[in-house]
C-alpha cells in the first residue's frame, strides 16, 4: 500500500487532472509545510505526462519520479546499468533478447510484465497516436509501417517486437545498432499498466508507473505533490516521504523563497544571483558539469532561412556572438563556450572533440560580416532570437546575444529578442512551426552516447530536429555510426556526422551547461546527476 504524504493539518489532497488548468478550490495551496516532504521549484511541463510523449526536461523530472525502465542511468557516472532488465542479450548487434527481473508492480498492484513493455512501444510508435518521441522506436523492425512518413499507417504493431513469456521479449532492429541497450533508460522506453490502454483519459488525469513515487495531485500553475510509494521494490527507494515541485514563472521569486525557508531546493539558480550565490548558500550551492548544450536553431522550413547559399548567413551569425564574453560577464564559471554540438562530459573516449567546430564557433566580426554579406544578407535586413523567459534567465543572455551580433555588423537594429512568456507556450510556438527566427533549443542529453546529441536534433524527421534540418550524408554517416561495433570507430563516424554540421550550421551552438542548484539547511545528500537533474530521492529531510 502507498504511503501517504502527511500534512500537519491532516489534510487530504485532491486530484486535479494534468491537463487542466489551475483548479479554485484545492484546499491546502502551496504554503503548507508537509513532513518530510522535498519542496523543489518547476515549471509546467508542456504536455500530459505520457512517457513517449514528452520529450522536455520539466515533464522529464516527473517521469523520472514515476517510472523505472529497463535501464537506469547511474547519477553520478551517467553509466547505463541494469534496472527491470536482468540481462539483454545479442549476437549480432541486431537481434536481441531481454530477460525481465522478477517481482517488479506498477503502484496500482499491476505486475510489469514483457507485454508491459511491448505494449508501451507499439502505442508510442503508432502513427495515430501523435507521440513526439516515436522516432526513439524507429530502429525496431517494422516502424516503417506503423509510422509512415505520409499516410496512415499499414500495420498496427511493431513486427520486431515478440513476447516469448512474461519475463522475457525479444527485439529486432532494422539496422545492426550496438549500443542500443544503453539508450533504454530513457522515459520513452517506460513499461505501461493495462489502466493506460482501458481507460487513457483517466490515466491522464492521474498517471500510474512504477517507479519510487506515486502522484497525489497536480494544479496546473501552482504545485504537483508526489508521494513515496512503500511497495517499490527498486533498490533506489525514496529517502524521504515525497516531493512537492512547485510552479515557478520567475526563477528569481524561486531563489528569493529559498533564502526565506519557503521552498528547500532550487534547481535554477537566476544569472543575476551568481555574484553572490557562494555567499548566500556556502557549500549549499551545487555547480558541476552536466550533459547540457545550448544552441540557437535556424527555422530550415522557412526558405528564407534554407535556400541555397544562406549556411553562409548562418556561419557568419555564429562568429559574431562573443561566447566568451557572453559566458564571463553572465554566468560566472556555470557556463562554457561550445566548440561542437554535443557535451565536454562525454570525455574523448565518447564522441566529444573539443574545438571540432572550429572558427565558425570562434567570435570573428569581420569575418561574420564578409559570410553574410556573401550569403546574401539576413532575410529582411534582420534577425529575432525567440526562447520563453520565465525560466533560466533567458531574457539577460538573448539581449547580450543581439548585442553582440548588432555590435559585429555596425547595425544597432540587426537583432532584436521576441520573448515569449511561458515555457508550455514558447514549445507550442516551436512544434507549430510559427517561429520566423532563431530560437533557443537547449539540449539535455536523454542518455550518454554522443548518437544522443546528433541523431534526435539533427536527424531527418527526427523527434527533436525542429528547424527541419535534413541532408542526406549527414543521416547516412549516423546510420553508418550506429551500426558499428567498434565504438572508436563509432564515434570516429559521428565526428565526421558533426563536420556536416559546421559546414552547414543547422543551429549554432552557444554553450555547454552546468547543472546548478541550492539548498537550504533542512536538506541533506543532495546531489544533481549527469543531466542537471536533482537525485530527488536520495535527498533527506531533516
Amino acid at each position: 500500500m502507498r504511503g501517504g504524504v502527511r500534512s500537519r493539518a491532516g489534510a487530504a489532497l485532491c486530484v486535479v487532472g494534468l491537463v487542466a488548468t489551475a483548479a479554485a478550490g484545492c484546499g491546502g495551496g502551496v504554503d503548507q509545510r508537509a513532513v518530510g516532504v522535498v519542496r523543489a521549484s518547476w515549471g509546467d511541463p508542456q504536455n500530459a505526462l505520457e512517457p513517449a510523449n514528452t520529450n522536455e526536461v520539466q515533464g522529464g523530472k516527473v517521469l523520472d519520479l514515476i517510472f523505472r525502465g529497463l535501464k537506469r542511468y547511474d547519477p553520478r557516472t551517467g553509466a547505463a546499468e541494469n534496472m527491470l532488465a536482468e540481462k539483454i542479450e545479442s549476437d549480432d548487434a541486431q537481434n536481441f533478447t531481454v530477460h525481465l527481473k522478477d517481482g517488479w508492480a506498477f503502484s496500482n498492484g499491476e505486475k510489469v510484465t514483457a507485454q508491459s513493455f511491448v505494449d508501451a512501444w507499439n502505442y508510442a510508435a503508432l502513427v495515430d497516436n501523435r507521440q513526439k518521441n516515436a522516432a526513439f522506436f524507429a530502429y525496431v523492425d517494422g516502424y516503417e509501417k506503423v509510422h509512415p512518413v505520409r499516410g496512415e499507417a499499414t500495420a498496427k504493431t511493431l513486427s520486431g517486437l515478440a513476447v516469448k513469456d512474461p519475463r522475457t521479449f525479444t527485439v529486432k532492429l532494422r539496422t545492426k545498432f550496438s549500443t542500443w541497450p544503453d539508450t533504454l533508460g530513457y522515459p520513452a522506453f517506460a513499461p505501461l499498466p493495462r489502466a493506460f490502454f482501458e481507460d487513457h483519459e483517466r490515466w491522464l488525469r492521474k498517471p500510474v508507473g512504477n517507479g519510487p513515487y506515486a502522484i497525489d495531485a497536480y494544479t496546473r500553475g501552482s504545485v504537483m505533490r508526489l508521494s513515496r510509494w512503500d511497495g517499490y521494490p527498486g533498490p533506489d527507494k525514496a529517502e524521504n516521504t515525497g516531493v512537492e515541485l512547485r510552479v515557478y514563472t520567475d526563477n528569481n521569486t524561486a531563489y528569493t523563497d529559498l533564502q526565506a525557508g519557503n521552498i528547500d531546493l532550487v534547481d535554477d539558480i537566476p544569472s543575476t544571483q551568481l555574484r553572490n550565490v557562494r555567499k548566500d548558500l556556502g557549500n549549499r550551492y551545487i555547480n558541476q558539469p552536466a550533459g547540457i548544450i545550448q544552441t540557437l536553431v535556424f527555422p530550415l522550413y522557412d526558405e528564407r532561412w534554407s535556400k541555397p547559399g544562406m549556411e553562409k548567413v548562418r556561419r557568419g551569425l555564429s562568429m559574431a556572438i562573443d561566447r566568451e564574453q557572453i559566458t564571463r560577464r553572465i554566468y560566472r564559471g556555470t557556463r562554457t563556450p561550445a566548440g561542437d554540438w554535443t557535451s565536454p562530459v562525454l570525455g574523448e573516449k565518447g564522441g566529444y572533440q573539443a574545438g571540432l567546430c572550429g572558427e565558425v564557433c570562434t567570435y570573428d566580426p569581420g569575418r561574420a560580416k564578409q559570410l553574410i554579406r556573401e550569403g546574401g544578407g539576413l532575410p529582411g535586413g534582420r534577425v529575432t532570437l525567440t526562447s520563453n523567459v520565465d525560466t533560466g534567465s533567458h531574457r539577460v543572455w538573448m539581449d547580450a546575444v543581439c548585442n553582440s551580433v548588432n555590435n559585429a555588423l555596425g547595425d544597432d537594429h540587426a537583432c532584436t529578442v521576441n520573448p515569449v512568456g511561458t515555457f508550455a507556450d514558447f514549445r507550442n510556438k516551436i512544434t507549430q512551426q510559427r517561429v520566423t527566427g532563431l530560437f533557443r533549443s537547449g539540449w539535455q542529453m536523454d542518455y550518454p552516447l554522443i548518437q544522443n546529441f546528433l541523431q534526435p536534433t539533427y536527424y531527418t524527421d527526427a523527434s527533436s530536429n525542429y528547424g527541419k534540418f535534413s541532408d542526406a550524408r549527414f543521416d547516412r554517416l549516423v546510420d553508418e555510426a550506429n551500426a558499428e561495433s567498434d565504438t572508436g570507430k563509432a564515434v570516429a563516424k559521428f565526428r565526421d556526422a558533426e563536420r556536416v554540421l559546421t559546414a552547414l550550421m543547422p543551429a549554432i551552438p552557444l554553450w555547454y551547461q552546468n547543472g546548478n542548484a541550492g539548498y537550504t539547511g533542512d536538506l541533506s545528500d543532495v546531489t544533481l546527476n549527469q543531466f542537471s537533474v536533482p537525485v530527488y530521492e536520495r535527498i533527506k529531510v531533516k
